[in-house]
């Protein structure tokens, strides 16, 4: 399995948990010993138990999750029970840069590496100035070129078009990325792939094998909140 980054990972179980209940905190340790391990903390136990049964073997970045219960209340809830004990702080290790030899090509090779990353970035700043311009086919006449911001977001309103296999996502938070929407919408018969629109972050496109396993989709996760003020809007894409 790839290596997955702190921050995507979190935003992962978010975007999965957060139907059950009102998710506290999200904790993922980096120590070897925690490895391959996170903490969703639920407000109450009713949300923590529908989580436990509905995703219990869900398949999340290509392994089937196995979920339990933590063994001791985390730091949230045991300052709310009035239980919380100060842990002892860990000592600092300083580490020592060492400088490579003279004559050494290893760091005009750490400069290359920067500079052909810079140009990537530019180049994909660049295609996403040009795809704002015309957005891909599927998207429905009249939706805006460019992302909504403030309470301008729910002007946008989006005609209902007919079935279509492939469907139309909007309201999409910032963070939204495509193993977040997968993991959302694999849950589904005949989920095929989720494909994102460059330089727009609020749109996305899914497609499914047939109409009715995506109408089936949309029904079930129309309104669905991806973060506390980002409720996604699903119609059909526009054929």
């Amino acid at each position: 399995m790839k290596k997955i980054k702190k921050d995507e990972l979190k935003k992962s179980l978010y975007a999965i948990f957060s139907q059950f209940g009102q998710i506290l905190d999200i904790v993922a340790l980096k120590i070897l010993k925690m490895r391959g391990q996170a903490f969703v903390i639920f407000r109450d136990i009713s949300g923590a138990t529908n989580a436990l049964r509905s995703m219990q073997g869900f398949p999340f970045y290509d392994k089937p999750m196995r979920i339990s219960y933590s063994k001791t209340d985390s730091d949230l809830i045991a300052k709310q029970k009035g239980t919380f004990v100060e842990r002892p702080k860990r000592p600092v290790v300083k580490r020592v840069p060492v400088a490579p030899p003279v004559g050494d090509d290893s760091q005009m090779s750490r400069k290359e590496r920067k500079r052909a990353a810079a140009k990537k970035q530019d180049e994909l700043q660049v295609g996403g100035q040009k795809a704002t311009a015309a957005l891909p086919a599927g998207v429905p006449a009249g939706y805006p070129t460019q992302p909504q911001t403030g309470q301008g977001q729910s002007a946008a309103v989006i005609p209902e078009q007919p079935p279509n296999q492939i469907l139309f996502l909007t309201n999409l938070p910032e963070e939204t990325n495509e193993m977040m929407l997968s993991m959302l919408f694999n849950q589904f018969p005949g989920f095929k792939e989720v494909r994102l629109v460059p330089g727009r972050h609020d749109i996305a496109f899914v497609e499914f094998e047939n109409e009715m396993q995506s109408a089936a989709a949309k029904d079930a996760l129309q309104g669905f909140k991806i973060t506390p003020t980002h409720a996604m809007k699903i119609t059909f894409a526009k054929k």
